[in-house]
C-alpha cells in the first residue's frame, strides 16, 4: 500500500463499528464509548441487527442502512464465523480498511479462514487490520478505536503491538509513566496490514519521534529492513521481540501462529538496521520516555564523551555504563589537564571522569562545564552530583539551568544525574518539568545520551551502494539442476569445489580418484601433504564414517589411505553409492574462519562470519547480516566479532588478510541470492594467512532447497 492510502487509517473520516452493543462490558459497548469519550469528531456508524442506540448513536441493523456511499474504517467483533459475510457486505460501501477485532483465526490454527477472508478483501481493494487484536488509537484525529482504556494521553511516541493484552497493558502503563502516545496499533496476526506498512507512515509523520515495536515473528523481513533504514535516520525505534528461548519460540507460534525465527539472526538484523533491541517492555517504555525527553537536545557531533563528578563512586558506575552502551570516552589526558587546570583543584583530577571531589562547589561546576562546553573536542557532557553536607543545592540547579542553555547553544548535548534525598527528588521533578535531561541514576543518565548516540549514528550512516559481483551463474545452475535430477539436495565435494572455482573463492588442488592406480597418479600429480575425503551421494557426515584422512606424505600412505577409507565407509553403510575418493592437497594453515550464509524464515537471506573450526561450537563468536550486503558491511561484520583483534594481529602475530575476507564473504552472498536453489553454503574452516597472503577454503558444504 502506497503512503497516500494508509493516512486514511489513521485519519479516517467514518467509521463503523460492527457488533456494536449497547450493553456495558461488552466489546462492542467499549469500542464505542471510547471513539465517543475520546473526542473522535468523524462519522460513528454502530451496526447491530438489533438496531436501538448506543451513547447518543443510532444503530444500523446491518451497514446497508448507512447513509454514506464510502466508509474509511469498520471495525468487526463479531464471531470469526460471520466474520467471512460481514467482509462481503462491507464491500457495498467502498470500506477502504477493516479492523478485525474477532479471534479464532491462524492463532488456534484455523489459516484457512483467514486466508479466505483476506482473498476477499483483496478483491474489493479493502486492507485489514488484525484479526485477533483490540483496535487503533490515532491522536492525529482523537480516535480511540479499541476495547482498551479510555484516557490516552497524547504525544510523540508510536507503539505498534502484535499482541492485543500487552498493548492494552501499555496504554496503560505509558498514561502512569507521563508517556504521550501519537499512536498505538494493534496488528494481532498480521495477515495484511504488517509493521512494514505502519513504518512507511510513520516515517513522515511529523507527530511521531519514537516508535515502540512488540513483536512474534517478521513475515516481510526484506521489506521491513529497508523501510526500518529509512526510518531510523529519522527517529528512535525500539523493538521488543520474543521467543528468545526454545520455549519462548514455541508458545510464540501457539499464540500468533508466526514463527519466533532465530533470535540471534532477529537481533543483529535490529542492530544493521539501527533498531535498539530491548528485552522487556519496562525498558523499552523507558527508552521511549527518554528519546521523546530528549528529542529537543542536540545530537552529539562527534564520538569524545566526558564525565563530570563530585564523587569518584559515581565516576565508575558512569564509566562502566558508557562502556555497556558504547560510549566513547574522551581519552587525551594531555589534553584535558591543560583545559581543566584552572577549573579543577589541585586535590581533583582531570582525568575522565573528571573528579572534584566531595568539596566541590556550584562554582566549582559552573567553571568545569565551562570548559567542556566551549571546547571543539569534546562532544558530550554527563554531569554527575553526590548530595553532601556543605553543597549549595540551589546554587547548583542555577548552574544546571544557565549551563543546559549554555550547551544548547554551543549545539552540545549535557545530560545530569543528581543523587541523594528528598529535596534533590524534587529539584529532579522540577527540572525535567522544564525540559532539563535531569535524571536520578547514573545509568539511566547514560541510557539516555546513548539513545541520542544512536539516533546520531544512524542519521550519519551512508548508505553504501552494492555492487552485484559477476559470476557465471548459467554454469553453477547447471551444476544444481544436475544435483536436483539425482534427488539429490546436497552438492556433492567435487561439485561444491566447481561453484567455489566460478565464484573466484580460492580452493587447494583437488581432483576425485575412482581407483587406488589414480589415487596414486593424483597424488604425484598433486603433491604432498594430502588429504584424502569420501566422495558419497549417501554418506553427508565423512568423519563419522571414517571417510578422512589426513596430513599423507607418502604414495604408500595415500594407497592404505584409500583402502581403509573404502572399507570403513562400506562398513558404515554397505548400500551407500560411492562416487569415488577426492585427493586434495593439504592447505598451509591459517587462522581458521567461518564463512555461512543461509535462506531465513523472516529475512529471505542471511550470512555470517565468525571463528571458523571446532571454535565456532565452543565459543559461538559469531555475527550475521541481512543480504545484500554492502563492502562497508561486510567489513563490519569481521570487526564486530569479539576476536577481532586476533585479526588485526597480537602478540607477534601478522596482520590476516581482512580484505581477502570481505571479498569471500560478499562472494558467497551473491551465490545464495542468486542462485535461487542453494538454501545453505558453508565454508569451513577458510584458512586465512597475513595480509597479502590470500585465504583457502579447505571445507565447503553447499545444501540445496527441498
Amino acid at each position: 500500500m502506497d503512503k497516500c492510502d494508509i493516512k486514511t487509517l489513521f485519519k479516517p473520516n467514518s467509521i463503523a463499528i460492527i457488533g456494536a452493543s449497547e450493553k456495558p462490558g461488552k466489546i462492542g459497548y467499549s469500542i464505542v464509548d471510547n471513539i465517543v469519550s475520546g473526542g473522535y469528531k468523524g462519522k460513528i456508524y454502530p451496526v447491530n441487527p438489533k438496531g436501538g442506540s448506543v451513547l447518543g448513536c443510532k444503530i444500523y441493523k446491518n451497514i446497508a442502512e448507512i447513509p454514506d456511499n464510502e466508509i474509511d474504517i469498520v471495525c468487526i467483533s463479531i464471531p470469526a464465523s460471520a466474520v467471512y459475510d460481514c467482509v462481503k457486505e462491507c464491500s457495498v460501501k467502498k470500506v477502504k480498511f477493516l479492523v478485525i477485532i474477532t479471534s479464532g483465526f491462524s492463532e488456534i490454527g484455523n489459516t484457512e479462514e483467514e486466508k479466505r477472508i483476506l482473498d476477499l478483501a483483496r478483491s474489493y481493494n479493502m486492507r485489514i487490520l488484525g484479526p485477533n487484536m483490540f483496535g487503533i488509537y490515532t491522536k492525529a484525529v482523537s480516535l480511540n478505536a479499541t476495547f482498551g482504556p479510555k484516557n490516552i494521553k497524547p504525544g510523540h511516541v508510536a507503539i505498534l503491538t502484535q499482541s492485543g493484552a500487552l498493548g492494552i497493558g501499555m496504554i496503560g502503563k505509558t498514561a502512569a509513566m507521563g508517556l504521550g502516545l501519537s499512536t498505538i496499533v494493534s496488528m494481532g496476526n498480521k495477515v495484511d496490514i504488517d509493521e512494514t506498512d505502519l513504518l512507511d507512515y510513520l516515517a513522515d509523520d511529523d507527530d511521531t519521534k519514537v516508535i515502540i515495536m512488540y513483536m512474534e515473528g517478521v513475515k516481510n523481513g526484506s521489506k521491513l529492513i529497508k523501510v526500518l533504514k529509512r526510518v531510523t535516520k529519522r527517529k528512535s525505534v525500539i523493538a521488543i521481540k520474543s521467543g528468545r528461548s526454545s520455549r519462548g519460540a514455541i508458545a510464540t507460534a501457539s499464540h500468533t501462529g508466526s514463527l519466533a525465527g532465530e533470535d540471534n539472526i532477529f537481533d543483529a538484523v535490529m542492530k544493521q538496521c539501527g533498531v535498539i533491541r530491548c528485552e522487556t517492555i519496562k525498558e523499552a517504555l523507558e527508552w521511549g520516555l527518554w528519546s521523546q525527553f530528549l528529542l529537543d537536545i542536540p545530537l552529539p557531533q562527534g564520538e569524545n564523551s566526558i564525565i563530570i563528578t563530585n564523587g569518584g563512586g559515581l565516576g565508575v558506575l558512569a564509566t562502566d555504563a558508557c562502556e555497556k552502551y558504547n560510549i566513547n570516552l574522551y581519552d587525551n589526558q594531555k589534553k584535558m589537564a591543560e583545559i581543566f587546570q584552572g577549573a579543577v583543584s589541585s586535590f581533583g583530577s582531570t582525568k575522565n571522569p573528571i573528579d572534584l571531589t566531595g568539596q566541590a562547589s556550584a562554582e566549582d561546576y559552573r567553571k568545569c562545564l565551562d570548559v567542556a562546553i566551549k571546547d571543539p573536542e569534546i562532544h558530550a557532557i554527563v554531569a554527575l552530583y553526590c548530595e553532601t553536607a556543605v553543597f549549595d543545592q540551589e546554587a547548583l540547579v542555577e548552574v544546571i539551568e544557565e549551563k543546559f542553555k549554555d550547551a544548547q547553544a554551543h549545539n552540545k548535548p549535557l545530560v545530569f544525574s543528581l543523587f541523594g534525598g528528598t529535596k534533590l527528588e524534587e529539584i529532579i521533578t522540577n527540572l525535567t518539568s522544564k525540559g532539563i535531561p535531569v535524571f536520578g541514576d547514573v545509568y539511566d543518565a547514560i541510557y539516555g545520551l546513548s539513545a541520542l548516540y544512536n539516533l546520531e549514528h544512524n542519521i550519519l550512516k551512508d548508505i553504501e551502494k552494492i555492487v552485484p559481483i559477476p559470476m557465471d551463474f548459467a554454469a553453477i545452475n547447471t551444476i544444481i539442476e544436475n544435483a536436483r535430477k539425482q534427488d539429490r539436495y546436497f552438492l556433492l565435494a567435487d561439485e561444491a569445489q566447481e561453484v567455489l572455482k566460478i565464484a573466484g573463492i580460492p580452493i587447494p588442488a583437488s581432483e576425485i580418484a575412482a581407483t587406488r592406480e589414480q589415487a596414486t597418479e593424483l597424488a604425484n600429480k598433486i603433491g604432498f601433504p594430502l588429504v584424502m575425503k569420501i566422495v558419497s551421494k549417501d554418506i553427508i557426515h565423512k568423519s563419522e564414517a571414517g571417510g578422512v584422512k589426513v596430513n599423507l606424505q607418502t604414495v604408500e600412505q595415500v594407497t592404505k589411505a584409500f583402502d581403509d577409507i573404502i572399507a570403513s565407509c562400506k562398513k558404515y553403510d554397505h548400500k551407500a553409492e560411492i562416487t569415488g575418493i577426492e585427493v586434495t592437497k593439504m592447505a598451509d594453515p591459517g587462522l581458521q574462519v567461518i564463512i555461512g550464509a543461509k535462506k531465513d524464515a523472516s529475512f529471505e537471506s542471511v550470512i555470517m562470519f565468525g571463528l571458523g573450526g571446532i571454535f565456532v561450537e565452543v565459543f559461538k563468536d559469531v555475527v550475521f547480516k541481512a543480504l545484500p550486503i554492502s563492502k562497508n558491511e561486510a567489513n563490519q561484520m569481521l570487526m564486530s566479532i569479539k576476536a577481532n583483534a586476533i585479526l588485526k594481529g597480537v602478540r607477534g602475530e601478522k596482520h590476516k588478510d581482512t580484505d581477502v575476507i570481505a571479498e569471500i564473504i560478499l562472494k558467497v552472498g551473491e551465490l545464495l541470492t542468486k542462485c535461487n536453489h542453494i538454501s545453505d553454503i558453508e565454508i569451513n574452516p577458510l584458512f586465512v594467512y597475513e595480509k597479502g597472503k590470500g585465504a583457502t577454503a579447505v571445507h565447503i558444504r553447499i545444501l540445496l532447497e527441498k
